[in-house]
This record gives C-alpha cells, sequence and structure tokens, in this order.
C-alpha cells in the first residue's frame, strides 16, 4: 500500500468510540415481537459498559442510517406484495451500489474510513430483520416473505447487478467476498475479503494494451444460504456458454484465512465440517447440490484450483506472502466420516473421502467448491477458477474502541494486496 493511502487511512480512523446510535422508533408496521434470525438478533447486542452498541454505531458511522429508516418507510406505505418487491430491489440494489461508491471513494458517507464493510453488513442485516417483523395490511405468505427475502439479499449483495459491459474485447473476472463471522466473542468483526470485494465491483484496468473488467459480489456465512443456491446463482450466469457475452474468464472465491499470509488453495474438498455460521447452525455432511444447477456425476471429492497461481505469487505484492497451499485432509475409502483422517500435500489419494481442503471444510472451502463444481458441470474448463484465503485482522485491544488507526492502516493493507492479486491473476489471464 502506497504511503498516501496508509496516510489516508489512518487520518480517517482515529479511535472510533462515539456514544451509541438512537435507533429511530420503527413505525406501526412491525411487529417486533416477531422471530428473527440468530444472526439479526445481534443486532441488539448490548454495549459493554462504558462503550456503545456497536452495530447501530456502525450503521450510523457508515452513513446508512437514513438508508434503514427510509425501508422501513417505504415498506408500510407498500400496498401489495408486488410493490414491496420492488421497493426491495430498488432499495437493495441502492445499497450495494452506495456501498461500492463509499468504498472507491466517489461517495463521501460517514464519519469512518472507506475500508470498512460493517456498515454494509449490519445495514442489510437490519433490513432482513425489519422484513420478516413487517406486517402489512395485506396477506403475505411464508413463501411470499422468503421470495421478498431473497430480492433484498441478492439486490444488497451485487448479484442482482453483476453484469459486465458486453464487450467481447475486455477480459471479464467475477469474484465473490463474505460477510463478517465469529460475532459471538467479537461484535466488532470485519472482513477484508467482504471489503475488498466492495473495492473491486466494476473496477475496469489496463494491463499493457488489454483491458480487464472485475464485478463482485458478497456471500453470507450462513450454511441455509449456501443451500438454497446463492453460490450458483451468484456465478452461474457467468459460467454458460450462452451468456449472452456476460461468460466470466476467470473465477475467484476469497475469504479471510490465517493472519499473515496470503494462501492460494489447491484443493476444495466436497465435505463441510459443520462448524456453527453466523446463525449458529452447522451439520457434518457431505456439500448438497443445488437445485436447479447441474452437477457432476459423480460429484468429485476434491476440485484443484486453475487459477495462474504462480502469476499471482510472481507479482511480489506486499506485506504478507503469497503462496500456494496443497494442503488436503481425507478418509480412506467407505471410511467417512468415523475413520482416522490423514492430511498431506502430495494430492488426493484415489478412492480418498475428502475431510477438508486446504482452507478447511467451513464455508471458504465451500464457496470455492461449489463455483467449481458447478464451472466444470458446465463445461466451462476453459475458465480458470479457484480460491484466495486473505489475511485475517488483529482488533484493537481495547475492547470499548472500535476501530483506531493501527486497525484501519492494518485492514486497508491486507485489502490493497488482495486488490493487487486479483489484478495479476486477471492481468495473467488477459495475457498480458
Amino acid at each position: 500500500m502506497s504511503r498516501k493511502l496508509a496516510a489516508a487511512a489512518i487520518a480517517l480512523a482515529g479511535p472510533f468510540v462515539a456514544a451509541p446510535a438512537a435507533e429511530a422508533a420503527p413505525p406501526a408496521c412491525f411487529d417486533r415481537t416477531a422471530s428473527t434470525t440468530f444472526e439479526e438478533s445481534r443486532i441488539d447486542t448490548p454495549a459493554l459498559p462504558g462503550g456503545q452498541q456497536v452495530p447501530s454505531a456502525l450503521v450510523e458511522a457508515g452513513g446508512f442510517t437514513s438508508y434503514v429508516d427510509g425501508l422501513r418507510a417505504e415498506l408500510c406505505r407498500a400496498r401489495s406484495v408486488a410493490a414491496a418487491e420492488r421497493v426491495l430491489n430498488q432499495r437493495g440494489r441502492v445499497l450495494w451500489h452506495d456501498a461500492v461508491e463509499r468504498a472507491q471513494g466517489r461517495l463521501w458517507m460517514g464519519t469512518i474510513e472507506r475500508y470498512d464493510d460493517r456498515p454494509l453488513y449490519w445495514a442489510r442485516l437490519v433490513g432482513t430483520r425489519d422484513l420478516r417483523q413487517w406486517r402489512p395490511s395485506f396477506a403475505v405468505s411464508d413463501g411470499d416473505r422468503a421470495a421478498l427475502l431473497r430480492t433484498f439479499e441478492y439486490a444488497s449483495r451485487g448479484i442482482t447487478s453483476n453484469a459486465f459491459p458486453n464487450r467481447e474485447a475486455v477480459t471479464k473476472v467475477l469474484v465473490s467476498g463474505f460477510d463478517p463471522y465469529q460475532l459471538n466473542n467479537e461484535i466488532r468483526r470485519s472482513n477484508p475479503s467482504g471489503a475488498s470485494a466492495l473495492q473491486l465491483d466494476g473496477v475496469t484496468f489496463k494491463a499493457g494494451r488489454k483491458t480487464i473488467q472485475i464485478q463482485a459480489v458478497a456471500l453470507p456465512v450462513t450454511w441455509s444460504g449456501f443451500n438454497a443456491g446463492i453460490v450458483e446463482d451468484a456465478f452461474g450466469p457467468h459460467l454458460a456458454g450462452d451468456s449472452g457475452g456476460q461468460r466470466a474468464d476467470l473465477i475467484m472465491t476469497i475469504s479471510q484465512g490465517n493472519r499473515g499470509t496470503m494462501n492460494i488453495e489447491q484443493w476444495a474438498a466436497a465435505w463441510r465440517g459443520g462448524n456453527p455460521d453466523n446463525n449458529n447452525e452447522g451439520t457434518p455432511e457431505p456439500i448438497p447440490p443445488a437445485a436447479g444447477w447441474p452437477q457432476p456425476d459423480p460429484q468429485p471429492e476434491f476440485i484443484e484450483t486453475t487459477l495462474p497461481y504462480q502469476a499471482m505469487i510472481d507479482a511480489r505484492t506486499t506485506p504478507w506472502p503469497t503462496r500456494l497451499n496443497q494442503q488436503i485432509c481425507e478418509w480412506a475409502a467407505a471410511d467417512r466420516p468415523t475413520g482416522p483422517v490423514t492430511c498431506k500435500t502430495t494430492g488426493p489419494t484415489p478412492g480418498g473421502q475428502a475431510q477438508s481442503g486446504g482452507g478447511g471444510n467451513y464455508l471458504s472451502n465451500e464457496s470455492m467448491y461449489r463455483s467449481n463444481r458447478l464451472r466444470l458441470a458446465l463445461g466451462a474448463t476453459d475458465i480458470p477458477g479457484g480460491h484466495l484465503h486473505i489475511s485475517a485482522l488483529v482488533y484493537p485491544a481495547d475492547p470499548l474502541v472500535v476501530i483506531d488507526q493501527a486497525f484501519a492502516a492494518d485492514r486497508a493493507q491486507t485489502i490493497e494486496q488482495t486488490i493487487a492479486l486479483v489484478k495479476a491473476a486477471g492481468a495473467s489471464r488477459a495475457g498480458a
């Protein structure tokens, strides 16, 4: 990261310990006793003594308070399910668009630095909670509500608006990041992969005489979201052969990994370990198929990266080392899930059963597996695909400080290195 960029990040990030934000009284069309998800319940996480109520403070500090208040008001004015769907699609698109514009420095919003992904996360979550508790004067079936939630989620995650310019001369790169997670013990969590997605969405750059464009989406940290096919819905339209000029030239899923390293994962595994997600749910099991999308038959136990990993390594980005992570863990044939597990770096054993890829068996592994399983099923073997695990963040030692200069500078450097690695992959794919 340049000194100018680091200085800007630091200047905008001075210890953020503002007073708790006061949430506006909800309009009468909401039933605040209605059920929400466990993830949504974190919106009401109480402040630590002497501190702030972090979720609402981050929404305010990011400049999104008027957005969540406006969505509530528009839902209360809606007079039909169709009208509500239009509101949610439009509001979701605006939320994603404004978050991208804010992240890339074209829109000044709020009081915290532009690399912060948390205001978008919490604003979206307030929207989904409000939609579950919305009680209009007309009937809304469970199916209607589920469809409305999907409309808002896809629009506010960039999935509805991830089209590339219809120009064959442009090399098209599609990437994904993730929401914050592991919030039970650290409500201040950010996710540099989701923050990188905001920085990358819509970016066009030149490598020699080649033009490369990047589109990005943000994925949820929920097994249920993956079960519903959100990964396939995000990547699938850009993998089909008849996609009307929307076919990607390279796909990459990105997530937060271990501190101090940027790992290009060589292998994704067909097993989900079942560690708790943002809804505190999880069951160990094989990764299930995605309804409505083709699947390889038989399902591969492991899928190998086809990213131009050597070009990414040779780009010599900083501050963290970049390497190819070759580790896998597997059961012997027919031993899953109770037999002994063997971990190695020499590739899968013929007939072995996947226990984890190099990046584990959580949702990051599954994002790589699902996107590339679909790539193979659609015959898009000419499109490179794989996963990048980026350095984890270290939070301020004082639990009352939501962001300080050191945290902001560290996150900015990790995000800028992620951008450089994605650009290196795109340039390699373009032949630049």
